[in-house]
């Protein structure tokens, strides 16, 4: 199945006309034609089917046959992570964690980050291709660049974790992880959170946990913690 994004859908949609990228995609890469069907997500646990009316490559017209609302999932994943000096990198993660089933993700500016700057509406498409791919109805959160500074200080409701790699004693995640609960964890850059930043995690109620015996990347350590949660839930 080929799945499509329009954040502009719902239940009361009849018609609508896909952007001139998407219907040159349809009509030139796909061949799709007239009365072909086209299955269309908005991102917000909507599936619509639908059949091509007008195979225009500038100009893609649909109409809606059916519409299906998805329940949202019953717990809630939040990842703050500092993005990685390779772009690279952190776009693997979100393709990654996006497929896994993260629902948030806030990039954090650390003391010891290397990259301070990301480009918000190029991550935000590499979620939306990764939840196409990935056949999902829900698009997953990606919150603006924030200092590490700003976000401690925000109200987190749920189970509250941070992974660092300073040598104190940690629980494993799997182990201290409860099912069906509203989790944020947080998730250093390659030079680990500063002694400060974790002193101030503590004093905001996030638990220290362990992500396993290895020393990790950034990205990979934020892999194996969406990883992790989603397993827990699907228990």
């Amino acid at each position: 199945m080929q799945l499509f994004y329009n954040p502009n859908l719902d239940n009361t949609t009849i018609d609508f006309t896909f952007s001139e990228e998407e219907s040159k995609h349809i009509i030139r890469v796909l061949r799709k034609k007239e009365d072909d069907i086209l299955t269309i997500t908005n991102g917000k646990g909507l599936l619509l089917t639908s059949k091509i009316t007008i195979a225009n490559p500038k100009k893609c017209t649909a109409t809606i046959l059916n519409s299906k609302e998805k329940e949202p999932s019953t717990s809630w994943i939040h990842l703050a992570v500092a993005p990685t000096k390779n772009n690279d990198r952190f776009e693997w993660f979100l393709e990654k964690a996006t497929e896994i089933g993260i629902n948030e993700i806030t990039p954090i500016v650390c003391e010891n980050s290397e990259r301070k700057v990301i480009k918000q509406e190029r991550m935000e498409k590499v979620i939306q291709s990764a939840m196409k791919q990935s056949l999902q109805t829900f698009l997953p959160k990606f919150n603006p660049i924030i200092s590490y500074k700003e976000f401690i200080k925000k109200e987190h409701k749920g189970q509250l974790f941070i992974a660092h790699c300073e040598e104190t004693e940690k629980i494993d995640l799997s182990k201290k992880a409860k099912k069906n609960k509203n989790t944020t964890i947080l998730i250093g850059p390659e030079g680990d959170f500063s002694t400060t930043e974790i002193k101030a995690a503590f004093e905001n109620n996030f638990s220290p946990v362990s992500l396993g015996k290895n020393r990790l990347r950034t990205e990979t350590a934020a892999v194996v913690a969406c990883t992790t949660l989603s397993i827990i839930n699907q228990v």
